[in-house]
């Protein structure tokens, strides 16, 4: 009998150690190495029949390499097919991570009962029958989807040799275990080696496999971090289980851009793909009030109008409050103190609090702007004119800087109707004959004369 093998691993990174101790020199957290068993066979879980007559690759100028463009697998999910640079790559590793409950099975199991390729859904978390229930309140019938509950890689690789599928999915990674690591499911070493098995499986039969990975309380996916370096894409689903509104976002992405945004809304029936943004993120509103302004902001190549809404009031204790809700809290306390020092506004004593409507966090510059719009009209208690938006940001010394892509910004608020947009007079626009008013401001005063002068 073979001797049994282990070692000690960092549950935080993955770092490898000899022996235990308390704290990982590689990401220096504490109380995070365990010993596992590494007993391995050689056999390989596996393997091609023309493994063993397959000749070693030679290298090759770089302009002797076929350039053409890499064939994509469409998802029918136009959502999906953005994020991901325009569809599957065959023979490419993506990794979906996710918190519980946020629809990351549900959007997986909805493509695959849509997809025009012959689809094997593997999961070894729910029934048959449970899958079945959820699917037959997104699509009733499908004629290429096929369900295995299964959490064994040998044996999920022998049906793949039987049905030959075009695409695999596998509800979770962590979940799967094999023969040839003798630690338990989810543990680091069955992890790394059953992601290995499915990279060699993918690459050298060219069949696209998508994983379901689980998150920590951290937010980051579980498991070590090496297995974000072993995937080709890492996506990320994003919201809040008590809106109906979810964010597909590309972390890590070897075949297209990671600024790409996906939006889809949560129903009954499944997840429905949001083609205009704006509607989920402007409130609508009967009357006039005061302290909300509209910003033109950009997610990736997309732009969106969203709304933020802002309340000053008298503070009550001594220190007053600054709160925000999808935007950066240091932020807003240098736009606080831009307004005070360089405009004349006495903000020091009134709670200030932000939010950014839709439930969703936005980084960019460009709201600054509608930042100290809305500020301002709650401040004094006047509504900004219906049909102005902004794209600005503001300097330390009260002036409005110019943004990137202003073109594609007034393009999009002239398309859903706005009226009037400032901006920067130092942005360089390119548009001619817009049916939209550009105001062109310079500092924060020509702002507030426009507004309410």
């Amino acid at each position: 009998m073979a001797k049994v093998k282990t070692a000690f691993f960092c549950q935080n990174c993955g770092t490898s150690f000899s022996k235990w101790q308390g704290q990982c020199h590689a990401c220096k957290e504490w109380n995070t190495i365990v010993e596992e068993v590494i007993q391995k066979e050689e056999k390989k879980a596996w393997k091609t029949e023309t493994n063993s007559v397959s000749k070693a690759p030679k290298p090759l100028l770089i302009k002797e390499i076929d350039s053409a463009q890499e064939i994509r697998l469409n998802t029918t999910d136009n959502e999906l097919n953005r994020v991901l640079g325009g569809g599957l790559v065959p023979g490419s590793l993506t990794l979906l991570g996710g918190e519980p409950g946020i629809g990351k099975s549900t959007l997986l199991l909805q493509i695959s009962l849509k997809l025009p390729y012959k689809t094997l859904y593997v999961s070894g978390e729910e029934s048959q029958k449970q899958i079945k229930m959820r699917a037959e309140r997104i699509v009733p019938n499908s004629d290429n989807c096929y369900i295995l509950t299964e959490t064994k890689t040998q044996n999920i690789f022998r049906q793949i040799q039987e049905m030959e599928p075009e695409i695999v999915i596998i509800d979770s990674i962590q979940t799967l275990h094999t023969d040839y690591i003798e630690s338990s499911a989810g543990s680091i070493s069955q992890i790394r080696e059953c992601t290995a098995e499915l990279i060699k499986f993918a690459k050298e039969t060219n069949v696209p496999v998508i994983l379901i990975g689980h998150i920590t309380k951290d937010g980051t996916i579980a498991g070590p971090k090496i297995l974000e370096h072993m995937v080709d894409t890492v996506l990320q689903f994003e919201g809040d289980r008590n809106h109906v509104y979810r964010i597909l976002r590309s972390l890590k992405n070897r075949f297209g851009s990671t600024a790409e945004l996906g939006i889809y809304e949560m129903l009954g029936n499944g997840l429905r793909e949001v083609d205009n943004p704006s509607e989920i993120l402007i409130s609508h509103k009967e009357e006039a009030l005061s302290g909300t302004a509209i910003a033109c902001t950009l997610e990736g190549m997309r732009p969106l109008m969203i709304e933020i809404q802002s309340l000053v009031s008298s503070a009550v204790y001594g220190t007053p409050q600054r709160s925000t809700t999808g935007y950066n809290a240091k932020r807003l306390n240098m736009i606080l103190a831009v307004l005070e020092k360089r405009a004349g506004f006495r903000l020091g004593m009134k709670d200030v609090f932000l939010n950014v409507t839709g439930g969703i966090s936005v980084d960019d510059t460009a709201i600054d702007l509608a930042v100290v719009a809305a500020i301002l009209s709650s401040n004094e208690d006047i509504s900004i004119e219906e049909g102005f938006c902004f794209a600005g940001e503001v300097g330390l010394s009260g002036e409005i800087r110019p943004v990137n892509r202003i073109d594609q910004r007034i393009q999009e608020a002239e398309k859903l109707g706005f009226t009037t947009i400032l901006v920067s007079k130092h942005n360089k626009i390119t548009l001619k004959n817009t049916a939209i008013k550009v105001v062109l401001v310079s500092k924060i005063e020509d702002v507030v004369s426009e507004l309410f002068g």
